[in-house]
C-alpha cells in the first residue's frame, strides 16, 4: 500500500488490536499465574472465604478468554465473561481496601469496548 494516507489508514485499520494483545498478554499472565498454584494469585480468593479450586477455574476462565479474544466468532463472548471477572476483581479490591482496582477497571473497560466495537460489526480480524 502506497499513498500519502498510508500510515493514517494503518491507524484506522489496526487500532482496535490494542484492545485485544494488551488485556490478552494481561489475562494470560494472570490465568498461568493461577493455574501455577501461585500462592500469592489465590490470597485473595481465600481472603473472601471461596474454596481453592475456584481460583484455579479462574485462572482457567482467564486463559480460554484470553485466547478467545484473538477468535473473531468468540471474541464476544470471551470479553463479556473476561468482563464479568473484572466486576469481581475490582469489587475484591474496593470492599477489602487491597490497593487500587483501577487495574481490573480499566480491562473492563477494555472489554466493554471490545463488545461494543464487535457488536457495532466492526470486526478485527
Amino acid at each position: 500500500m502506497t499513498g500519502a494516507n498510508y500510515p493514517v489508514d494503518a491507524i484506522k485499520k489496526y487500532w482496535p488490536y490494542i484492545f485485544i494483545v494488551l488485556p490478552s498478554l494481561a489475562f494470560a499472565a494472570a490465568g498461568v499465574g493461577k493455574l501455577s498454584g501461585s500462592e500469592q494469585m489465590h490470597a485473595s480468593f481465600a481472603a473472601m472465604g471461596l474454596p481453592s479450586w475456584f481460583g484455579y477455574f479462574i485462572g482457567a476462565s482467564e486463559l480460554a478468554g484470553a485466547v478467545g479474544l484473538y477468535l473473531v466468532g468468540l471474541r464476544k463472548l470471551a470479553a463479556a465473561g473476561l468482563a464479568v471477572i473484572m466486576v469481581g476483581a475490582a469489587y475484591f479490591h474496593i470492599a477489602y481496601g487491597v490497593p487500587s482496582p483501577i487495574p481490573a477497571i480499566v480491562l473492563l473497560a477494555m472489554m466493554i469496548f471490545v463488545i461494543v466495537w464487535n457488536w457495532a460489526g466492526h470486526k478485527t480480524t
